[in-house]
Formats: structure tokens, sequence, C-alpha cells
């Protein structure tokens, strides 16, 4: 989703700008969706299909069949609070080689991980920013870039020390990540070089390859090309600054939070 400026003052947490929803979470005081079983379709996944009203025991049902789903070495595609996604579990090597078989993807683009809360962050990055930063950008559309820790598997993105970490602020994210045992490997739900999602039928050719679908309805206006940039992607690995890897959705807020308020330089500088 497209990112607007923040307001004079205070940094903002990174938000969405008109046009395109603020990411469902608890932090933003948004009401989830639940979501309904629709049955497989076509010969391809199992689908959940979100409804008005509030969240009720179809909900947990969908989280479990999901968290089985990735337990089981599945693929299983998620809304997330920028674009849609597919996601399996990141300790699980023989799950992200499908991934990159799903994308079409050359190997040596880094996946990133998934996370439901900022306390388990620490068990798979060595973290040189204070925890205050991390909780104002995180959860949130923003990737953050860390030094990555033994406890990742090693054939997760093996060409790098170095790792990107979402924490999605999307109630159905962070409840799948929850019920997961480690975390998720979490990309687009696109071919490579394609443009990302933002309904379920915009990936309908990848269907036949993942476990499961969850329908979270449209996410942003599909129309505008602003709501399909993904999160921002922040290197944070060097003490006292930071790159920009990709501007995505939130870049000025992003910024002006990690200059004004921690005095981070760019890397450049």
């Amino acid at each position: 989703c497209g990112t607007a400026a923040a307001a004079a003052g205070a940094p903002a947490a990174p938000a969405a700008p008109a046009g395109c929803p603020e990411p469902a979470g608890t932090r933003r005081g948004q009401r989830s969706r639940p979501l309904r079983w629709a049955g497989a379709e076509g010969g391809g996944p199992g689908r959940w299909r979100q409804e008005p009203g509030h969240p009720t025991e179809a909900w947990r049902e969908a989280v479990a069949a999901a968290a089985g789903a990735l337990q089981a070495g599945g693929l299983v595609a998620v809304p997330t609070d920028t674009v849609y996604g597919v996601a399996c579990l990141a300790q699980d090597s023989a799950a992200v080689r499908s991934i990159y078989s799903l994308k079409g993807r050359n190997g040596a683009k880094p996946l990133a991980i998934c996370l439901g809360d900022v306390e388990r962050l620490y068990r798979y990055c060595h973290v040189n920013v204070p925890d205050e930063l991390l909780r104002d950008l995180l959860p949130g559309p923003v990737t953050l870039v860390l030094q990555r820790s033994e406890e990742l598997n090693k054939d997760l993105n093996p060409f790098t020390s170095l790792v990107g970490v979402r924490i999605p602020d999307h109630p159905f994210m962070r409840d799948l990540a929850r019920a997961c045992p480690g975390p998720l490997a979490l990309t687009s739900a696109n071919i490579s070089s394609q443009g990302s999602t933002l309904t379920v039928l915009e990936f309908q050719d990848l269907w036949p390859q993942l476990s499961l679908v969850i329908d979270g309805g449209p996410i942003g206006d599909i129309q505008s090309p602003e709501c399909r940039l993904g999160s921002t992607v922040v290197d944070l690995s060097v003490s006292g600054k930071f790159s920009v890897i990709r501007p995505g959705c939130a870049l000025t807020p992003t910024v002006e939070i990690l200059k004004k308020k921690y005095g981070l330089v760019p890397e450049s500088s």
C-alpha cells in the first residue's frame, strides 16, 4: 500500500494513504474480519474466505488449518497489511525450495521471515538497535534487515549473513505466525517480475501449487498502483546507520522515525 507523510511534530507510525486501507491490526484500532470455509475450487487448494462481522470460531479454524498446512510442508497464500503473500515454514528447507519453484525465482534473491511478535525476533536476529525502535516500526508495513543468528535455517538465504524481518500489522498473519513453531518465510503472491496482488483471484494461476488459500478480501484499491508497492525495506545491520533497499509503501514515516527519533543517518552519509 502507498504511504502518507507523517504529521508534524513527533514521528508517526508507518501508515497508508487515502485510497489504501490502514493495515488491519489492533494497534490501529481496526476490527479484524473472520473467514469461512469456501471449499476446494476447480481441483485447487482449499480456500478460506473473509466475511463481515466479528471474529468467530471460523477464524480460529482458519488459523489452525493454515498452521497445519504449513507444518505439513505446504505453501499457504495469506493476506498481509500490504499485498497478498505466500508463506512456508522458514526452517523447512524443502518448503523454501518450493517457494522458489512456485515463483520461478532466482535462488540468489532472499526471502524475508515473518514473526508474530517483536520478542521472537531476538532468537533469529542479532539486533543492534533499541527495542523501542523495533516497536515503533513493527508490527507495520516495513521489512527490517538485520544480521541473522545461528538459529535460522542455513538453507534460507545461504548467500547472505542478513535477513529481512516482517511482522505484518494484520491480525490473521500475526495469529498464524504465533501458531507455528518457528518463523515463516514470506514472499509476495506472484510470479517473479510480475506485479504484486491485492485479491486472491489475481494469483489464481498459482493455486494448484498451494496447499491453502486464505481469502481476506481486496487489500486496498485494486486500481491504485500505490497499493501494490509492498513493504518498505530498510537495512539496519550497520550500527547508527540505515539504508533503504526498497522505498515501498511507508518510506516517509519510516525514515522520519529513524532520523528524527533515533538519530540514524543514511549509510551513504
